[in-house]
């Protein structure tokens, strides 16, 4: 059993975010407000400035609660408030190397607050489907050049990542402890790039960074390969995921899905990432810093295995990575445009959300060209219904 269209699944639905202040998250939130979802937001305020949720104005689209995961109380009185039908769970301690500088507070927001959401969520009647946002960093990477399935053995060698091994335990044991509990399902996505991206140590923010005072890049990790993905790719397969859990008989798709690049599109080198994205901008170098002794560990290679999420779920990419790339880059210079030719105000706003709406409606309008069945119904076409 699969949902109908997004156009179906989503017009009127009420649907709980935690985390979206974040990149992915406000991107999500942007969609769902498109789709004609009456969306709450759970999240501490934006982790950067500027940030995506405060270009895009999404405090008017939304309501906005301003809270901590880790505060249980308060997260199962704005549940029940809300009386969601459907909870996507993104808020979290994202970063690999805050991980290391702040492992307390890394293990109690991916952890205990994986376990508030779900507390929440178990308690909340109107709840119908649960989706928990992991990591492709969840695996036990021995570094051996498979492309992880979602059996695989978790693990982590370093807080981030062992932290979010330990939310898709956690999920598991939610999904079999209670029978009663609504669909839940985790997801695990690859390395996401777009617009709106400005937190640190991450590889296109830092490319942006060090364009915009025309320094060269500093690259720790040339050659560490990762399956790069625009994050509307993710996003996509988190909202017919959940859409799919919330249809009766939905809960047969409860478990772990990989979102990722597809066969085709074989995972890049942090290198080609930085050369591609420097040449759509004009301009731009990198080098490599000194080598350093007390550097903190980062896997070399990670590939995902999608195939899961391509047989059941009728999901695939539609965006290449130098696609991929292409849209940031595009989006970057748009709204640095757009800030260059503006006061702050609501005609600055305005255009960074038409920047963000046009890449949002090209996506929808490649994936129904490709005949993705999440997509069909939209703008320009008709609505089926996926037995």
């Amino acid at each position: 059993m699969m949902a109908t269209t997004f156009a179906d699944s989503y017009r009127g639905r009420r649907v709980f975010v935690t985390g979206h202040t974040g990149f992915k998250g406000a991107w999500l939130a942007l969609w769902l407000s498109e789709l004609g979802a009456d969306v709450i937001g759970y999240a501490l305020a934006p982790p950067t400035t500027p940030s995506l949720f405060g270009a895009l104005g999404l405090g008017d689209r939304l309501r906005h609660v301003v809270a901590d995961v880790r505060d249980r109380d308060r997260l199962a009185v704005e549940m029940r408030a809300a009386n969601p039908s459907i909870v996507l769970h993104l808020a979290a301690q994202a970063l690999v190397r805050q991980g290391y500088v702040d492992p307390h507070g890394t293990y109690e927001t991916n952890v205990m607050g994986t376990v508030n959401v779900l507390e929440a969520a178990r308690h909340c009647d109107s709840v119908d489907a649960v989706v928990v946002v992991t990591s492709d960093k969840c695996y036990e990477n021995r570094e051996g050049g498979q492309a992880f399935r979602e059996g695989d053995p978790l693990g982590g060698r370093d807080p981030y990542s062992s932290s979010k091994g330990c939310a898709e335990l956690i999920s598991a044991a939610y999904a079999a402890s209670y029978p009663s509990f609504p669909g839940l399902a985790s997801v695990r996505a690859g390395n996401v790039i777009g617009g709106g991206d400005w937190a640190p140590d991450r590889i296109i923010p830092d490319c942006v960074r060090s364009l915009s005072v025309g320094m060269p890049l500093q690259v720790r990790n040339p050659r560490a390969v990762r399956p790069w993905q625009h994050v509307l790719e993710p996003l996509s397969g988190y909202l017919w995921l959940a859409a799919t859990l919330a249809t009766a008989g939905g809960d047969r798709c409860s478990g772990a899905w990989n979102f990722g690049p597809g066969e085709d599109d074989a995972e890049r080198p942090v290198r080609w990432v930085v050369e591609e994205f420097q040449r759509e901008w004009g301009s731009g170098e990198w080098v490599t810093p000194p080598q350093q002794d007390d550097v903190p560990y980062e896997a070399h290679l990670l590939a995902l295995d999608t195939s899961k999420a391509t047989r059941e779920l009728q999901w695939r990419p539609v965006w290449d990575a130098r696609k991929a790339v292409q849209r940031t880059a595009s989006w970057y210079r748009g709204y640095y445009d757009a800030v260059a030719g503006s006061v702050p105000g609501p005609a600055l706003t305005g255009e960074c959300e038409e920047l963000t709406l046009d890449q949002l409606h090209a996506y929808e309008a490649d994936a129904r060209s490709a005949g993705l069945a999440w997509a069909r119904g939209g703008p320009g076409g008709e609505t089926t219904h996926d037995g």
